[in-house]
């Protein structure tokens, strides 16, 4: 019987894979279903294209040189506005959580502690008696819960007031360097490393690799090295940071020297009135913590099995694109080269005259989308705050990038000199005159700097076509 059962199978598998007779034996291709990613939630879809990047006009005035060169990008999604307060509240609560519930099982904070729990007869927990057989010290699971969640929170010495205890809030991720792990001179299989077959492979060749790691030591730093090592698997290429992610709101007062702006520091990322407002006081290494939860926040609400492109920040040509909406024109993210209408309107947030910011409307910085949208549907593309690219800068950058999908990045080492941890951020912001908040003029500050008038948005690369949008 089992092996007419056999015979069965496999008469069954040879039909299933013999040649249709529909397509005479011709090579068909093998099909497939593929997820219609639909739009992600407060993103535009900025089509593939290509345009003319860079300065076209030579201005003296400014010292800006004429550069422009032709580039393509492919499709991406883009966040409708820059990352706002309350969207990057969402994060800092998350992370605040997730220490919270590994305390809720930590011995220290009372976790596990409770060997057996009596009750009278309104319900109460009795302790247990200190002579009963592998008896643990008794404690109230409610006062266990609060002692986990008390922990994250600090007591103000000065005004008394309880505020979440910002050095805690550290979110650890890692991420697969792909473009290393792709290489042919780190492939693992030391055959395939170099094709030409003139050449016998070198088996004993020490191929070595750089990785980023870090952790917390017994001090509660975070401890941030960068090692270099033979490689040995996969495994090497997986960099891991941990990254204090709480906003710095003292930016208002350090960008600023005998100005008053305390009540900035106190209200601007706590106070609900700023929550549509521009999350400020982000280096470009939380920016990037950022975008990795948000990525694995949206994996775990995706079935098993469906995969999705990582969140993660605009190269700088993807960023200036977008914001000229494709148009070799566009110096600013709208037609002609001004930054108001006849009639005064202004078309973004910046500081239009010396001394005047509110000229436009505001002091600081604005509401999100207050200003009208380019013709991508994408908002405060100029102004409002300057946002982080991906994109590593250096003066050569047009000379030593492709001009399909362009990308310069360098992942700089702990003792690497500090001018090379410097980043493009593109945009201009609310504190520039507007020759600074043109699309095509790129700016730069170091990875790790926090200021008051620098935001970022995420982007992520399309697959396939989207939904109604083929």
């Amino acid at each position: 019987m089992k092996k007419i059962f056999l015979y069965l199978v496999l008469a069954f598998m040879f039909v299933a894979c013999a040649p249709s007779a529909r397509n005479g034996g011709e090579v068909t291709g093998v099909g497939g279903s593929a997820w219609g990613e639909p739009t992600p939630y407060g993103m535009v879809l900025v089509k593939r294209g290509s345009f003319e990047m860079g300065p076209a006009k030579k201005d003296s005035l400014w010292g800006q040189s004429q550069d422009p060169r032709g580039i393509s990008v492919d499709a991406f999604w883009m966040d409708e506005t820059e990352i706002t307060n309350s969207k990057y509240k969402q994060f800092v609560f998350w992370v605040r959580d997730s220490i919270i519930r590994e305390r809720l099982a930590d011995p220290a904070y009372g976790g596990n502690e409770v060997y057996k729990i009596e009750e009278d007869k309104d319900g109460n927990p009795i302790k247990p008696h200190l002579n009963w057989s592998k008896a643990i010290p008794w404690r109230n699971p409610t006062e266990d819960e609060a002692r986990a969640i008390e922990s994250v929170y600090r007591i103000n010495p000065i005004t008394g007031q309880k505020q979440l205890d910002a050095t805690q809030m550290n979110y650890r991720y890692e991420v697969f360097n792909q473009v290393e792990a792709s290489k042919r001179k780190n492939r693992l299989d030391v055959t395939r490393r170099e094709l030409n077959t003139d050449i016998e492979p070198d088996y004993d060749a020490l191929v070595m690799i750089s990785k980023d790691t870090a952790f917390i030591d017994e001090d509660g730093r975070i401890v941030r090295e960068t090692v270099s090592r033979a490689l040995q698997s996969e495994y090497d290429f997986l960099n891991t940071y941990i990254v204090n992610i709480y906003p710095d709101t003292t930016v208002w007062i350090n960008d600023f020297d005998n100005a008053y702006n305390e009540p900035y520091v106190r209200l601007y990322f706590s106070h609900p009135g700023y929550n549509e407002y521009p999350v400020v006081g982000i280096s470009w290494e939380q920016a990037n913590a950022f975008c990795a939860w948000r990525t694995d926040y949206l994996r775990s609400a995706l079935a098993k099995g469906v995969y999705v492109e990582p969140y993660r920040l605009p190269t700088e040509a993807e960023w200036e694109y977008a914001a000229r909406a494709g148009k070799n024109e566009n110096q600013f993210p709208w037609s002609g080269d001004q930054p108001m209408a006849e009639k005064g309107c202004f078309y973004a947030n910046f500081k239009p005259d010396k001394g005047d910011y509110v000229k436009d409307g505001n002091l600081i910085t604005s509401r999100v989308g207050s200003y009208s949208p380019n013709e991508f549907g994408l908002y405060d593309m100029a102004g409002n705050v300057s946002e982080w690219t991906s994109t590593a800068y250096t003066e050569a950058n047009t000379r030593v990038t492709s001009d399909m999908n362009p990308e310069y990045t360098y992942n700089a080492a702990k003792e690497d000199p500090y001018l090379m941890k410097r980043k493009i951020v593109r945009g201009g912001s609310w504190k520039d005159v507007s020759n600074f908040i043109r699309s095509d003029i790129r700016m730069w500050e170091y990875q790790n700097e926090q200021r008051s008038y620098i935001g970022f948005r995420c982007v992520r690369t399309q697959i396939g076509f989207a939904r109604g949008k083929k």
